[in-house]
Formats: structure tokens, C-alpha cells, sequence
């Protein structure tokens, strides 16, 4: 009897505002465009933590940077902390991750082990492209493995220089092949091998057929791919599909007007978009945003051939943004612009009301929903209250989707989100650090050691163009905004840590 079905389908380093100029004839979607009218799209969805290992930790456990412990890259979540994966295969639910999970650091291991966090079966293929696809390339498809090799760009990835069984110096071998490829060094190329060999195709492939092995009882996939993220790389054809005069000019640099102590840095001494091809970098993400919509199109395909679509929740997400060359700037980090920290989530499940929905909601939201749509308890944590009396203490800090979904909102809804950034790899200080509130009207970011504040009123200036942190006029509103930030960044880690826990309480 064909069970239940949950699917995360990721994507990495895409904002919602790209999907959103995608739909304005920039590039034709119509797989994502039948998601969305199937389910509900939050159009005020947000990242935890604009990177990718913290924003992932706080999707599979439904808590906050500080309660999971995984703060910034570089940390690896402690699979003794409750995740979804763990109580769905507790409960019955046969499980897989494919792709980029990054709950371990990348450039620790070239294999990682995936299973202790819930997963029965696991193929896993990250930023790198080291490990299991590049094998699979040489395998299966010879002609195409020098090139394959050519886009490989963590060299800094540990056993590189005695890779595999026969303890080759794989960190050359690409090295090599950069050489017979050149363009594979650089931050947007069209892949030099066709479609169906790529990392994206890959991961497609896999999930499918763990869809498909599986015809009977209760089934989890997470199927996490690694584009769009940086270097832009999408197959050679889909580049065409992409209508290049419809996509709009970069958002100009509102930093450089007036700056704020944190970009008085080198770094940011212009902007991007006249430091490199924004038309080229925004047609090839825009084309790799159509190669993935082909690949949700292959789940669902799947998964309406196997009689699963019509009782499955389906959770389409990215874990943070790519600004895009928007305010002058790529990537995500602490700048905490709309397109680095607003993220696509659309959910469908049975029952679904359809459209949008403009209520706050994050990453941890994702765990409460699975929980509840799977019937499972959430996990609690003890609470001590006298000697042999123990009291179970909810531990979820996100919130259950369903009643949104099945238009019914829980009142009232949050108020306001947080988002944080600690240290990345360009800056390990705190003056890389940021704390943001984000309110239906407001986006107030502290930027600290000195770094200087920045406010926005986004119902009036939509694009963030004109910084009020420092005008008089909008004094009470900012030392309101700061009120509130200080509040939730105090809290962050109600109702708190189940990290090596005796009891809450105790002594």
C-alpha cells in the first residue's frame, strides 16, 4: 500500500526575488509555476542565517543558530540533536538525503557520513564535486571526466592529494585539467559537458529511484541540489532559454551613498556591477534556474507515476539568497539586502487553499510542519521541578505551516523575524558580524564593532535605497526597532539548547 510522502526539494543560494523576476518573462518555468498553483507561497519567508550550514541546521531541527550550535560555516551539527529525519525514520519512515545536505563541514571529507542525522540511504554530491558524482563521471561517462574534473573548485578539500583506493594526487589532476579548460576558473561558465551528466541531473536521478524502490509505506526524500550557487554554471542548453532583454538592471549601490562604518572596507571599494558582466552572470543563473525547474519537473513526474503526488507534503525552499549583483554586490553574508536574506518557499500538502500569503516565516518552520503533517510529537527536552518529577519542555522554536496552508492562521503570528551573521571566510571578526529585524515594514540591521545601523522602510522604498538609521525624523521608530532586536537576539535561544542536557532547571 503506497504510504505517505514528504519531499524537501532544495535549491542553494537562490532569493525569492529571483524567482519572482523569473515569472516576469525573464525565463519560462512552468514546473515551479504548477508548484505554486498547487500550493501556498510565502511571499515573507526568510533565512535563519543567510549561509549555508547554519540556515540547513536550523531547517532540519527546527531551532535557532544558537540552540543547534551551528553559528557559521565551519561547525558540524551534532547528530545527537533532534532532527525531522531522525523521527520520521523513528517512526517508521523510510528516509534518504541526495545531494548537498552540508550539516559537515565540505572541506573536512570527501565522504561523509550522512546516516547519524536520519537518512536510510544517502548519495551525496556537494560544492565541491569531489566524491561520489565525480566517480560516477569516470565511471560512466570517460569522455567527459577531464571536464568534469575542470570544475571542481575546493582544492582546499582535505585527501585530495590521496584520493581514492589507489591514492591518487587528485588535487593535480585538477589542476591539470583547469588548464585544458580555462573558463572552469571562472565565477559563470556554461558547463562543458552536456545536461545529463551534471551534478544536478545526478542528484535528480537518485532521489527518482529511491521514489521508485520504494512503492510502499511511509517515504522522506531531501533532495538538495547545488545550484545556483556561485560559479554559475548551468548545461549549454538551457542558456538559450533565457530572454535576455527582459532582465532587469542591477538595484544601484545605496552603500556608496553614505557609508556606514562596515563598508569602509577594501572590498567593497565599488560596486560589482561595474566590475564584472552582470547581463552574463544574471542569464546563466537564470539558466540554471530553468535546468532545475526541468528536475522538479522529473520529481513530480515520479512521483505522480509512483501514486505518490496526491498524498505528499512538498516543501520547496532555498537555505539563503545570492544578491546578484543587486546594491553592487554578489553573493550573501552580512548584507542583509532583500535578495541575500528573502528566500522562495512554497508548500503544498492535501487540503491546500492555494496562493499567497504574506505572514512572516522562516527555516524552522519547517520542521514544525513536518512534525505535525507526519503526526509525530515534536522533541521535548526534561524540565526539573523537584526530585523524580520530570517535565517535558518543547524545544521547536518554528511553527507549524498547516494552518496557514489549509487557510485557517493560527493568531496572532509572529511579528518579526531574526537574522543573524557571524564570522565567513572572508572576515573571521565581529566586524563581519550583523543582527537583523525584519517586520512587515522594516528591516533594522546592527552591524557590529562599529559598523554602523541601517533602516529601511520597505512599503516606501522597496529597494532599500535610502538608509533612515541616522535621520532624526525616524529617531522613535529606530529606538523601537532596536528595542525589539535587542529582545530577540536575547531569546534566541528559548525555549533552549537540548546540546548536552541533564535537565533544564537542575543543579
Amino acid at each position: 500500500m503506497t504510504g505517505r510522502t514528504v519531499i524537501l526539494f532544495m535549491v542553494d543560494q537562490l532569493a525569492a526575488r529571483w524567482l519572482e523576476v523569473a515569472g516576469d518573462g525573464v525565463v519560462h518555468l512552468p514546473h515551479f509555476d504548477a508548484l505554486r498553483a498547487e500550493g501556498v507561497t510565502f511571499t515573507q519567508a526568510f533565512s535563519t542565517n543567510p549561509v549555508c550550514a547554519p540556515a540547513r541546521a536550523s531547517i532540519a531541527t527546527g531551532l535557532s543558530n544558537e540552540a543547534h550550535g551551528v553559528t557559521e560555516c565551519g561547525y558540524d551539527l551534532d547528530p545527537a540533536t533532534p532532527t525531522f529525519m531522525q523521527a520520521l525514520q523513528g517512526n517508521g519512515w523510510r528516509t534518504g538525503g541526495f545531494g548537498k545536505l552540508h550539516f559537515l563541514t565540505q572541506i573536512e571529507d570527501v565522504t561523509p557520513d550522512y546516516r547519524p542525522y536520519g537518512f536510510d540511504e544517502v548519495a551525496i554530491t556537494e560544492d565541491s564535486r569531489v566524491g561520489a558524482w565525480l566517480d560516477w563521471v569516470q565511471r560512466n561517462h570517460p569522455e567527459h571526466y577531464r571536464a568534469a574534473l575542470s570544475t571542481v573548485w575546493m582544492t582546499m578539500t582535505e585527501g585530495l592529494s590521496d584520493y581514492g583506493p589507489d591514492h591518487r594526487d587528485l588535487r593535480a589532476e585538477i589542476l591539470a585539467a583547469q588548464r585544458a579548460f580555462p573558463e572552469s576558473t571562472s565565477e559563470a561558465y556554461e558547463l562543458p559537458f552536456p545536461a545529463e551528466v551534471s551534478q544536478t541531473a545526478w542528484i535528480t536521478d537518485r532521489a527518482c529511484d529511491f521514489l521508485r524502490s520504494n512503492p510502499d509505506g511511509d517515504l522522506f526524500a531531501q533532495i538538495s541540489y547545488v545550484q545556483p550557487h556561485n560559479p554559475f554554471t548551468p548545461p549549454a542548453e538551457f542558456v538559450d532559454r533565457v530572454h535576455v532583454d527582459a532582465i532587469p538592471a542591477p538595484v544601484p549601490a545605496e552603500w556608496m551613498i553614505d557609508r556606514i562604518g562596515y563598508f569602509d572596507q577594501d572590498r567593497y571599494a565599488g560596486p560589482s556591477y561595474d566590475q564584472r558582466d552582470w547581463r552574463r552572470d544574471r542569464r546563466l543563473y537564470f539558466a540554471d534556474l530553468a535546468h532545475l525547474d526541468h528536475e522538479l519537473g522529473r520529481v513530480r513526474d515520479t512521483l505522480r507515476a509512483a501514486g505518490r503526488l496526491a498524498d505528499t507534503l512538498f516543501v520547496f525552499t532555498s537555505d539563503h539568497g545570492e544578491l546578484l549583483h543587486d546594491q553592487g554586490l554578489l553573493g550573501k553574508w552580512e548584507r542583509h539586502y532583500d535578495p541575500c536574506v528573502r528566500i522562495p518557499m512554497i508548500v503544498s500538502a492535501p487540503g491546500t487553499v492555494a496562493g499567497d500569503r504574506p505572514e512572516l516565516v522562516e527555516h524552522t518552520d519547517i520542521a514544525a510542519t513536518v512534525y505535525d503533517w507526519a503526526g509525530i510529537a515534536p522533541p521535548t527536552i526534561p524540565r526539573f521541578v523537584r526530585a523524580g518529577d520530570d517535565v517535558p519542555m518543547p524545544i521547536l522554536m518554528g511553527r507549524s505551516l498547516l494552518p496557514l496552508l489549509h487557510g485557517r492562521p493560527d493568531t496572532p503570528w509572529r511579528q518579526n523575524i531574526l537574522i543573524q551573521s557571524n564570522n565567513s571566510h572572508l572576515d573571521a571578526s565581529p566586524r563581519s558580524w550583523a543582527r537583523t529585524l525584519r517586520t512587515p515594514q522594516f528591516r533594522f540591521t546592527r552591524y557590529l564593532d562599529g559598523g554602523g545601523e541601517q533602516l529601511f522602510d520597505l512599503l516606501n522604498d522597496p529597494d532599500e535605497q535610502l538608509n533612515l538609521a541616522g535621520d532624526p525624523k525616524w529617531s522613535q521608530v529606530r529606538a523601537e526597532l532596536l528595542d525589539a532586536l535587542l529582545d530577540r537576539v536575547a531569546a534566541d535561544g528559548f525555549p533552549n539548547s537540548p546540546r548536552q542536557l541533564y535537565k533544564i532547571g537542575s543543579w
